[in-house]
């Protein structure tokens, strides 16, 4: 039988789902101004710094802002440098030489298998059998989601490269996130993540973000729309949100949402019409839920 959820986790999932559905929009932002020839350092720093922008104000607003304490310099440092940094540039990279979604998919859907070990090494986490079982579900379905037809790349071999760093970069970014959440609340931790971040990005912004500048596209409401949305809801939002299910599930269970984004982009084009979902690819969705359900169970005895 089930554990009962108290009130208090039923919100922790809620909210680790609504982050998911908030970053499986994100395919459908980027993907769109990736198509409008809006080069990569650009937009990803654009969004990285508006988001902070937001977080600093909100934070400003409430009375909430805290100082970094000096102990904590260095992780917040690593923190940035993992994420946006690392993974962003590596994830976009990645997708972007690869040429194939599935595999693209499929490499990011290991972050729970990397996280199981870096929750057991560095938080001594408790995994049992029927969470390494609800693991090994995710993945599977999160396969028969990804599966599709597309031509690989030419630099496929450096795509692959590229997000397998993206998955180790990840792992770090969820391990300081953990270690930070006790004494930083959400909002701050992603607040000074994403500011640290975007001075980062800025070299690669002014060296390659600003090739081909044309203000009356990179102004343009075609431009500025997916921005926004991927600064107010899928970083400052979402973010917030992760950090919250990271300190309340920890590293490893928290990185089974974060596999399934593959399949919420999947479930989020199709209901726009962007795709259609085979019956393959229906059961995968099935498979994954229950994966997640059987990553998540705890025992009483427990």
């Amino acid at each position: 039988m089930s554990p009962k959820v108290k009130p208090s986790g039923l919100i922790v999932y809620i909210a680790s789902t609504f982050a998911i559905i908030l970053w499986g929009m994100s395919y459908i932002w980027t993907d769109k101004l990736i198509e409008l020839g809006i080069p990569v350092f650009y937009f990803v720093f654009i969004r990285i710094l508006m988001a902070g922008g937001i977080l600093f104000l909100f934070n400003t607003a409430y009375g909430r802002i805290k100082r970094i304490q000096k102990q904590d310099y260095k992780k917040f440092l690593l923190l940035a440098f993992f994420e946006p940094f690392i993974y962003f540039i590596c994830e976009t990279y990645g997708l972007k030489e690869t040429g194939s979604p599935t595999i693209s998919a499929m490499i990011i859907a290991t972050i729970p298998i990397f996280s199981i070990a870096a929750g057991r090494i560095f938080f001594k986490e408790r995994i049992t059998p029927t969470n390494m079982l609800g693991v090994a579900l995710s993945l599977v379905g999160i396969v028969l989601v990804a599966m599709a037809n597309g031509a690989l790349g030419e630099n496929f071999i450096w795509g692959i490269v590229l997000l397998l760093i993206a998955v180790i970069s990840e792992v770090g970014h969820a391990s300081i996130t953990k270690s930070l959440s006790g004494n930083y609340s959400s909002q701050i931790i992603v607040m000074y993540q994403f500011l640290i971040g975007a001075v980062y990005l800025l070299p690669l912004f002014l060296w390659k973000g600003l090739d081909g500048f044309n203000a009356e596209i990179y102004f343009s409401p075609d431009v500025w729309y997916p921005l926004i949305c991927l600064a107010v809801l899928c970083s400052s939002l979402a973010f917030s949100l992760w950090v919250s299910t990271i300190k309340n599930l920890g590293v490893a269970k928290s990185s089974i949402f974060s596999a399934l984004i593959p399949v919420a982009a999947a479930l989020i084009a199709w209901g726009l019409g962007h795709e259609h979902l085979n019956t393959r690819q229906w059961i995968g969705i099935g498979i994954s839920t229950l994966g997640v359900i059987l990553s998540q169970y705890t025992s009483k005895k427990a």
